[in-house]
């Protein structure tokens, strides 16, 4: 059937959340998606009402884990007049999977969103990184399985240079039939496509110049216009992601907003309608099933305590934007440890001037374990953990990091450990540890540091610095450091080194900061470690201490981290 080719446009939108997308794959993988903040309601809802608005039809191209955390959106998706389409399950590129699971990720993707909308699922676009000619395998797969038709392929700059039938829609032919393909649109200029559908280049390129792009391709190609965007980049308030380069910050983060303003514009240039219609592909119904009932919520007070009592201390200093994502990662800690360990927690603000007070009696206040301590002045993030170990009921007692640089699952590596330890610290730079896009500029101080504590320490430990252990309590109650900051953390094992405690280093992952910004000032940071070095190596020639070999956590074969169920 050969489409109407009347001046309708084809309007495609991508349903994904600001921390699904592929830029940030390196530092946020598909099983911390839970942690973050999820924004894609809102923002699907503002693409809807900004489309109603302007009489537009579209094509939503949606993952399919979307589809079953939030079945309600895409069946509001739908209900308003629009295509659903699949983005796949995950969001991953098409360069990552074999046939087969490619196979796979589309039939749990497509049963996922026929389910939540409704509607028979027509279209497929890749969720990162566009169609290359190596992988025109991929249309043979959507045939095979189905699909309508494809809308992976951008060509732009030198790509498809071969083929310049690529960019308008065309008819691929397979094996097993033909398959509509409806490619992203670019405008050739000095024998190169730019790109001029959407998305990331209407939020860099100016304004004014991409929608004359559009205006001149109304005029003189017959072939639709095909423009896309992610419904993340209506959301100019989004939290920003710590550990992302340069150039991916600038990527994703520059112009966020500019689209509410500027898509108005070529909504009223042309008309816009979703892929399928602009094909004539008839949108059949499937019988939509009933979204599984959400589990109802235990009052604080029902919640049963089991295992070996444990009290996490968590020193926070202004961290009301990271607060929600350390909820949500507590929940797993304690869904997956439930029957083993009773945790407890204490929650100390070392005097924090954002909101982190208001947060933390908002979100743990009224639960009957956790408890709040608020210091009248900043005291450094060495106090607040003694604080939150003085105020601690267990004679086990966890120090964690508020922003979970440490994934928390790893207590499970640690706590075990106690047993046969006054103090286990966690060691990212042991070797079976490892750093995850930390600066290797930070590792190499880090490295030399930990190098010097050993000429001054019995303990010889890969890593000195970290917050992230366990202690008895009882040996902690009475040590009297003087530092009260990050330099207070290592003091703290320095000073159990001199009294002779035995010190446990257990393999650990770090990683890099997710949300918000370190307190450490570094240069500062680095000299007070000198001094304190200089302060342990005269304590110890006093005391006349002899090195000992170090207790290492053997027992651990494997660094566990995240909760089990996590791909």
């Amino acid at each position: 059937m050969t489409p109407d080719r009347d001046r309708e446009h084809i309007l495609t939108i991508a349903v994904e959340d600001w921390f699904q997308v592929g830029s940030f794959h390196r530092i946020v993988q598909e099983g911390r998606w839970y942690r973050f903040e999820t924004r894609v309601e809102n923002n699907v809802r503002r693409a809807l009402d900004l489309l109603d608005e302007h009489g537009a039809r579209a094509t939503f191209f949606t993952l399919g884990w979307i589809a079953d955390e939030m079945p309600e959106l895409v069946r509001e998706i739908a209900a308003r007049g629009h295509e659903v389409a699949s983005k796949g399950y995950y969001h991953r590129s098409i360069q990552a999977m074999t046939p087969a699971e490619f196979r796979e990720d589309l039939a749990r993707s497509r049963e996922s969103l026929e389910r939540a909308s409704g509607q028979r699922v027509l279209g497929f676009r890749v969720a990162d990184e566009w169609l290359r000619p190596q992988d025109l395998w991929a249309l043979d797969v959507l045939r095979r399985e189905g699909f309508a038709y494809d809308s992976s392929i951008f060509p732009m700059f030198g790509s498809w240079r071969e083929e310049p039938h690529r960019r308008f829609v065309h008819r691929h032919g397979t094996a097993d039939g033909e398959i509509w393909e409806v490619p992203l649109s670019s405008m050739p200029f000095a024998g190169v496509n730019l790109p001029v559908a959407g998305g990331n280049w209407y939020r860099q390129f100016p304004h004014g110049l991409m929608l004359s792009a559009f205006r001149r391709w109304n005029r003189t190609i017959e072939s639709p216009f095909v423009m896309y965007f992610q419904v993340w980049e209506l959301d100019s308030e989004q939290p920003r992601l710590g550990g992302a380069s340069f150039l991916t910050r600038v990527r994703h983060y520059r112009n966020l907003g500019k689209l509410a303003w500027s898509l108005p514009e070529y909504l009223k240039a042309g008309r816009f309608v979703s892929a399928a219609d602009w094909l004539g592909l008839e949108r059949t119904s499937v019988a939509p099933q009933a979204a599984p009932a959400a589990p109802i919520a235990a009052e604080p007070a029902a919640r049963p305590r089991a295992g070996t009592p444990v009290s996490v201390v968590v020193p926070c200093f202004n961290e009301e934007l990271v607060l929600p994502y350390l909820q949500r990662t507590l929940a797993a800690v304690e869904k997956a440890y439930a029957g083993t360990w009773d945790l407890r927690y204490v929650f100390v603000d070392d005097c924090s001037t954002d909101g982190t007070w208001r947060s933390l009696q908002e979100i743990f206040g009224k639960r009957p374990e956790c408890r709040l301590v608020r210091h009248e002045r900043n005291q450094g993030v060495a106090r607040a953990i003694l604080t939150g170990i003085s105020e601690a009921e267990t004679e086990i007692v966890a120090s964690i990091d508020c922003d979970c640089t440490y994934d928390p699952h790893q207590l499970g590596n640690l706590i075990p450990l106690i047993a046969g330890a006054d103090v286990v610290t966690a060691s990212p730079y042991h070797e079976r540890g490892e750093v995850r896009n930390v600066p290797e500029w930070r590792l190499f101080l880090s490295r030399g540091l930990s190098g010097l504590y050993r000429r001054v320490l019995r303990a010889q430990l890969a890593t000195y610095t970290s917050c992230f252990r366990v202690y008895r309590r009882s040996v902690m109650l009475d040590l009297p450091i003087r530092e009260g900051g990050f330099l207070g953390v290592a003091e703290m094992l320095g000073l159990l080194d001199l009294r002779g405690h035995r010190i446990v280093e257990c393999p650990a992952v770090l990683e890099v900061r997710m949300l918000g910004r370190s307190k450490m000032k570094v240069i500062k940071t680095i000299a007070g470690h000198l001094q304190l070095l200089a302060r342990i190596a005269v304590a110890r020639l006093r005391g006349g201490a002899r090195p000992v070999r170090p207790v290492v956590a053997s027992p651990v074969s494997e660094v566990r981290e995240g909760p089990p169920s996590v791909r």
